[in-house]
């Protein structure tokens, strides 16, 4: 477990690694501030040791498909799974002086983000991890909590 007093001896790169969980997402847009996933949503941010990451948000009670089948959804159904999940991966590379990591993505369930180096602001304190995203995929400004995985 990264503490505040043992993160002085650990760079931030190394902190970064491990499994991450969602606990939420709030955005600022239109001089209005909500929680961008909803109450009950779950995501997971993955850092590995060789430069490589993974993440997903999911909000809480998307619409199962009636079809039963992903390919077959309706218009509705595919609109609420759009704007309720968001997952990218790809490699990340840390500026410890400038206390932030940059996501290069390779692939974005938001394909404007495919290709593109995203840059954003963190703190460690204890076990949770804080970052701002300042060009959020659904507009607006985000900070973005999640907790270590134990």
């Amino acid at each position: 477990m990264v503490t505040p007093e043992s993160s002085l001896s650990i760079s931030q790169d190394a902190q970064l690694v491990g499994t991450w969980t969602l606990i939420s997402v709030l955005t600022e847009r239109d001089g209005k501030q909500f929680d961008a996933y909803g109450p009950g949503a779950k995501g997971s941010l993955v850092f590995d040791a060789n430069g490589r990451y993974s993440i997903i948000f999911i909000a809480a009670g998307l619409p199962k498909f009636v079809s039963g089948n992903r390919s077959a959804g309706t218009a509705d159904e595919n609109a609420a799974v759009v704007a309720g999940s968001l997952a990218h991966f790809g490699t990340y590379v840390v500026d410890e002086p400038g206390k932030s990591f940059t996501f290069q993505i390779e692939r974005a369930t938001f394909p404007n983000w495919q290709g593109k180096n995203n840059k954003r602001s963190f703190v460690i304190v204890g076990d949770e991890l804080r970052f701002t995203d300042p060009h959020a995929s659904g507009g607006g400004v985000a900070a973005n909590i999640f907790r270590r995985a134990k």
